[in-house]
């Protein structure tokens, strides 16, 4: 054999070797990687090993895949929700602390890759609907009377809904107004003095918008995230000046139509039926939704939903 042949017969032996080396080295990596857990179990005690099986035997149950928001051809802006994987050692130290013997669950978020911000501008008359909640709407455009016996219902059952404020009424009630922040209810907008904004000027989308803002603002110190048109009217225009202001266009997915005097308290509960999970629910501040308001609690508590604000519906946070 040459010197060059033999030269070249021994540099193909030492990469040979060395990829073999390689190799092992690969292999007891990824055997190490995959008995990793198993070693470890031993830094646990018998009873944390209980816990950590009980766990682990539970954790696919409680994923959640994350769910992207998406624009829907009816419903318009659909937002997000966060997913959910369970936090194996959180949920440990949890139930160790406890020590009830029951799994003290905590969780990691998973974000969605599309959230409602990457949509545009666009209503949003509905929440996702693997959210298990129904959104309450009130809009509040005259009279105080029912008022305090609809917040007396919603206070005995621990529910915060969303007051869509008329301006002008809000100039009248401050003190009003005021006890629904006091309370813990989410605030609104709801124009100044209720025109069909998709059917007046830009100026005057602006004006009624503006008007109502500054004055909650002023009153209340809070700022709202959500405008509801009176009377759902609404345009483009609407909706780009809206979010101009840092809010959103509100509408609803399912109307009692309580306004209407023909309305009997048994019509209402029974349009309030048909909520779904994630469904805006409309309502306003009469006598007869104020009647109803009991019963349509606990058809939403039938459906295994939580009755809450406008907020937490369209809120990426799951509701469970």
């Amino acid at each position: 054999m040459s010197d060059s042949k033999r030269i070249i017969a021994i540099f193909i032996s030492f990469i040979i070797a060395i990829s073999i080396v390689q190799t092992e080295s690969i292999q007891q990596f990824v055997m190490q990687v995959k008995s990793g857990p198993v070693l470890s179990m031993a830094q646990y005690t018998d009873e944390e090993k209980r816990y950590l099986q009980k766990i682990k035997e539970d954790a696919a149950k409680h994923y959640r895949p994350p769910v992207d928001a998406k624009m829907d051809s009816v419903w318009k802006a659909i937002p997000e929700l966060d997913g959910q994987e369970v936090d194996v050692e959180g949920s440990l130290k949890a139930s160790m602390q406890k020590n009830s013997g029951e799994i003290v669950w905590k969780y990691k978020k998973l974000a969605p890759k599309k959230r409602l911000s990457d949509l545009g501008n666009a209503p949003i008359y509905r929440g996702n609907s693997e959210q298990k909640a129904v959104g309450l709407m009130v809009n509040v455009a005259w009279g105080t009377e029912h008022l305090k016996e609809m917040l007396s219902i919603l206070d005995k059952e621990g529910i915060k809904a969303t007051f869509f404020l008329d301006g002008s009424w809000l100039n009248k009630n401050q003190e009003v107004a005021k006890e629904l922040v006091k309370k813990g209810h989410e605030i609104g907008n709801h124009g100044y003095t209720h025109p069909l904004m998709g059917q007046v000027s830009k100026e005057r989308v602006e004006r009624e918008i503006t008007r109502t803002e500054d004055l909650i603002y002023q009153t209340l110190q809070i700022h709202s995230k959500w405008f509801a048109p009176p009377a759902g009217d609404f345009n483009q225009q609407v909706v780009e000046m809206v979010e101009k202001y840092k809010m959103k266009t509100v509408l609803w997915t399912c109307d009692t139509i309580d306004w209407k005097k023909s309305s009997t308290p048994e019509m209402i509960v029974s349009r309030a039926q048909k909520v779904e999970p994630g469904m805006l629910l409309l309502t306003h501040p009469t006598d007869r939704t104020v009647d109803a308001l009991p019963a349509i609690i606990q058809e939403v508590k039938k459906k295994g939903l939580v009755l809450t604000s406008v907020g937490k519906v369209l809120s990426p946070e799951r509701i469970d």
